[in-house]
């Protein structure tokens, strides 16, 4: 590899994280905007045309404010969790093979799983280093939330893998070709859907924002930029979850006007339900991981185990 493919790869790299972050600002806008309506009323309309600069404006506000930090806190950890959060997020997007860098994982699926394992340890450290017990509180109940979610998302994307025998997220492409996997396997979308919302922290299963308990959960003791990353890393992933279902289910990763309305309405579908659903209880999320989705998951598992042996 000479100087040249890797100024290339870096341009690539580049351009694929501003990207991401422009994606993440309007995905906000988006938000507030389709919760405005849903809660009849307007949401951002004064910035620009129809609030279209309101994402930017709350940015530049967010980083310009005065970074405040607890006397007691663990000062070097609490300063660099949220920027190791947020780097962890964009590192997932390097799975996504780009035209113009042509970099491609053979083990993707293996460095997806790998890099959300590792997020669980930022919101730890995020939770304990402010040394507040409502941040710690937080921090326990989303670190407990995210690893169980870990273990149904894992095994419902080996249903998937299990299909076309391979870790290239690339290869999905191929073996959707004539027929999406979500029509053969609606309850495992439906599963992976909304095990994405928990392990993403997202209403229904924001439980590590309870504001009548946790005030905001584990980043309250954040301010200004620590908690604008920590906003960025949620709803990069977000946006990253939605890729893996288009991906996994909806015909996979094919760079056209109709991937990204799939990409889209995924999203769209996050928001939707935040606008839509009331909390779910802490000991049924745990339920619903365990004694749910685990078994479930384990018994469709050997279903497309047999039916792989059985068509070769």
């Amino acid at each position: 590899m000479n100087n040249k493919d890797m100024l290339m790869i870096f341009l690539g790299v580049l351009i694929l994280i501003i990207g991401v972050l422009i994606g993440v600002a309007f995905l906000t806008l988006l938000e507030r905007k389709v919760l405005g309506y849903i809660q009849i009323r307007k949401g951002p309309n004064k910035l620009g045309m129809v609030g279209i600069l309101q994402p930017f404006s709350d940015a530049i506000k967010l980083f310009t404010k005065e970074q405040t930090y607890p006397v007691y806190s663990n000062y070097m950890m609490y300063y660099f969790s949220p920027i190791i959060s947020f780097m962890l997020s964009l590192m997932i997007w390097m799975l996504i093979p780009y035209y113009f860098n042509m970099i491609n994982f053979s083990l993707g699926m293996l460095f997806f799983l790998s890099c959300t394992s590792l997020g669980v340890y930022t919101v730890m450290i995020s939770g304990w280093s402010s040394n507040s017990n409502y941040a710690l509180l937080g921090g326990l109940r989303a670190v407990a939330q995210t690893i169980s979610y870990e273990v149904s998302l894992a095994l419902i994307m080996l249903s998937s893998i299990i299909l076309i025998m391979d870790f290239n997220m690339m290869k999905f492409l191929e073996y959707q070709e004539y027929m999406w996997f979500m029509f053969f396997m609606v309850p495992i979308m439906l599963m992976w859907l909304s095990s994405s919302m928990a392990e993403t922290n997202r209403t229904p299963f924001d439980f590590a924002e309870g504001e009548s308990e946790l005030v905001s959960g584990f980043n309250i003791e954040y301010s200004s930029g620590g908690f604008a990353l920590i906003f960025l890393a949620e709803y990069s992933s977000i946006l990253f979850m939605s890729l893996m279902v288009v991906l996994l289910y909806m015909g996979g990763y094919d760079l056209n006007l109709m991937f990204y309305l799939k990409l889209v309405f995924i999203s769209f579908l996050f928001i939707w339900v935040r606008g839509t659903l009331p909390r779910y209880r802490y000991d049924k999320l745990m339920y619903l991981a365990w004694k749910s989705y685990l078994p479930i998951s384990l018994n469709f598992l050997i279903l497309y185990m047999g039916l792989k042996i059985f068509l070769n």
